[in-house]
C-alpha cells in the first residue's frame, strides 16, 4: 500500500502503486459495484470512480480514521461512493448491510502500511521518525505497540518476531527489548529501532538492522495476517461468477497467504498443500476461479518516480461461473 515521493517543494505526493495494472486487472463495467478493501489517500477509488456511470458504485474500506475523513473531504457529494471507517475483514456484513454481497464485479486489496501513515512521526510505523510508539492503523482503538511492549513476554515477543518478521536474531532482540524496558520505558521508536540495532550482530547491508522486527510488530498489532485470511474468503463470495479479485501484497507473509488462497480455488482445497510433483491422488475438483496473466511487479520507471513500491505484487483472479 506504501507509495510516495517528495517533489522539489517538498511536499508529500501520494502514487497509486500500479496503478494501470489495477484499473485494468479489475476490468472495470461502468455500471458495476466495486469495492477498495485499503481506501488510503483514494488514488485507486479516484481512478476506478473515473471509469463508473451514475449507476455504477464503489464501497470502500479503511481503519484508519484520517483515511476515512480524507474520503469524506473528496467524495462526500459523489453518490457512487460510500466509505466505511472498518476493517476489510468486516467486508461481508458491510456489503451485505449495502444489500450488494454476491453482487460485486471488483474487489481490489492493497494491503500493508500507507505512505500517509508512514510519512506521520506520530503514527509510530517508521524507524527512521522519531515518534511515539504507536502502530495502530484504527487509532481509535486496540492496544498500542508501546504498550504492548510495556508487558509482552520475552518468549512471546520473539515468536512474534520470528513468525511475522522472519527475523533470524528474533531471540536476541526480543531479550535486549526486555532488559532496556526494565530500565527505562520504550515510548518512541527512535529507542526501539536503537535497542534492536544494538541487539543484532549483523544485519542485510542496505537494509536498516529494525526493518523486520517493525514489520513484525505492526503485523500483530493490527493482526494483519489475520484479517487477510478472512477477507479472501469473504471476498470470493462477494463476487459475482466473471468478477474480479486484484491484490497487492508488499512482503512474502502476505503474498504466500495469496498464493494459497488462489491454489485453494484453483486445484482444491487438499492439493493446494501438495507439490505438483508427488504422485498423490486427490478428488476430482472442478477449479472455481482462474488466474489472469501471470503475477506483476512494478517497471523500473516507476520505482525510480516511487521507491516503495520496489516489492509489490499484484495478482488477478477471475471467479469462475
Amino acid at each position: 500500500m506504501v507509495a510516495c515521493r517528495m517533489n522539489d517543494k517538498t511536499n508529500i505526493q501520494h502514487l497509486p502503486v500500479l496503478l494501470d495494472a489495477v484499473v485494468q486487472g479489475l476490468a472495470i463495467h461502468a455500471s458495476g459495484v466495486y469495492v477498495d478493501g485499503t481506501f488510503g489517500r483514494g488514488g485507486h477509488a479516484s481512478a476506478i470512480l473515473e471509469q463508473l456511470n451514475s449507476q455504477g458504485h464503489l464501497y470502500a474500506f479503511d481503519k484508519d480514521p484520517e483515511a476515512v475523513r480524507h474520503a469524506h473531504q473528496l467524495f462526500s457529494m459523489d453518490k457512487r461512493f460510500t466509505i466505511f471507517h472498518r476493517s476489510f475483514a468486516e467486508l461481508q456484513a458491510s456489503l451485505e448491510q449495502a444489500e450488494v454481497f454476491g453482487q460485486v464485479q471488483g474487489i481490489l486489496l492493497d494491503l500493508g502500511v500507507s505512505s500517509p501513515q508512514l510519512d506521520n512521526p506520530e503514527r509510530g510505523f517508521s524507524f527512521n521518525r522519531k515518534g511515539r510508539l504507536d502502530m495502530r492503523m484504527d487509532t481509535s482503538q486496540g492496544l498500542d505497540a508501546k504498550t504492548w511492549l510495556a508487558t509482552v513476554d520475552e518468549k512471546k515477543l520473539a515468536d512474534v518476531l520470528w513468525h511475522y518478521g522472519e527475523e533470524r536474531f528474533s531471540r536476541r532482540i526480543a531479550k535486549a527489548i526486555v532488559l532496556a524496558r526494565q530500565q527505562q520505558e520504550i515510548h518512541t521508536t527512535d529507542q526501539l529501532a536503537t535497542i534492536i540495532t544494538r541487539a543484532m550482530p549483523r544485519h542485510q547491508p542496505g537494509k536498516h538492522a529494525a526493518t523486520r522486527s517493525f514489520q513484525a510488530i505492526r503485523i500483530f498489532i493490527n493482526q494483519e495476517l489475520t484479517e487477510l485470511d478472512r477477507v479472501l474468503e469473504q471476498a470470493f463470495a462477494a463476487l459475482l461468477p466473471g468478477g474480479r479479485l486484484v491484490v497487492i501484497s508488499f512482503h512474502s507473509l502476505e503474498d504466500r497467504k495469496v498464493k494459497l488462497f488462489i491454489q485453494k480455488y484453483e486445484r482444491g482445497e487438499q492439493e493446494a498443500y501438495i507439490p505438483a510433483d508427488l504422485p498423490i491422488k486427490v478428488q476430482p475438483f472442478s477449479p472455481r476461479l482462474k488466474r489472469i496473466g501471470s503475477w506483476i511487479k512494478p517497471s523500473e520507471q516507476e520505482i525510480a518516480k516511487n521507491p516503495r513500491a520496489r516489492s509489490a505484487i499484484l495478482r488477478i483472479v477471475e471467479k469462475l461461473p
